[in-house]
C-alpha cells in the first residue's frame, strides 16, 4: 500500500455552518470535528490537513442531557498554588457562551500541531449571525434530538 499524499492545491474547501439551537453539545460537536478533520471524504489522510471550514451558530443555545447543567464542570489554574477554579456549564454559557462547543470541539481532535491548525478553521457565534455569507455556507442538518 502506498500512502495518500493530497496536494495543497487539490483540495476543495467548502464552508458548512451547523445551527446548534436545541441540539445536544456531543452531537455538534462531533460532527464539526468530523467536517474539520475531512472524515467525510474520500481523501481523508490523518496526516493532512484536508478538511473544510465549519461556522456553528447559535452556541449559547445547546444543550446538555440530565443534570450535565449543573454538574458539568470546567477547570483551570494559573499555576499558583491553590488557584484552581471550577465554572459548571450553566456558569460558562452564561460568562462565555461559546467556550463549551471550542472545549468540546478542540478535545476531539488530534492533540499535535495538526489539531491545532484545524481548530483555527472553525468559528463559533453565540448568536445567529455570522460575518462568513461571502463565502456560501452550506447548511448542515443534524438528526432530530429524541425526546426522553
Amino acid at each position: 500500500m502506498k500512502t495518500i499524499f493530497v496536494k495543497a492545491k487539490e483540495i476543495d474547501r467548502k464552508w458548512y455552518v451547523i445551527d446548534a439551537a436545541g441540539q445536544r453539545l456531543g452531537r455538534v460537536a462531533t460532527e464539526a470535528a468530523n467536517i474539520l478533520r475531512g472524515k467525510n471524504k474520500p481523501e481523508f489522510a490523518p496526516h493532512q490537513e484536508v478538511g473544510d471550514y465549519v461556522i456553528i451558530i447559535n452556541a449559547e443555545q445547546v444543550e446538555v442531557t440530565g443534570r450535565k447543567a449543573t454538574q458539568k464542570m470546567y477547570y483551570r489554574h494559573s499555576g499558583y498554588l491553590g488557584s484552581l477554579r471550577a465554572d459548571s456549564f450553566e456558569k460558562m454559557i452564561g460568562r462565555k457562551p461559546v467556550f463549551p462547543m471550542e472545549h468540546a470541539v478542540r478535545g476531539m481532535l488530534p492533540k499535535n500541531r495538526l489539531g491545532r491548525k484545524l481548530f483555527t478553521n472553525l468559528k463559533v457565534y453565540a448568536g445567529g449571525d455570522h460575518p462568513h455569507a461571502a463565502q456560501k455556507p452550506e447548511a448542515v442538518t443534524l438528526p432530530a434530538v429524541k425526546e426522553a
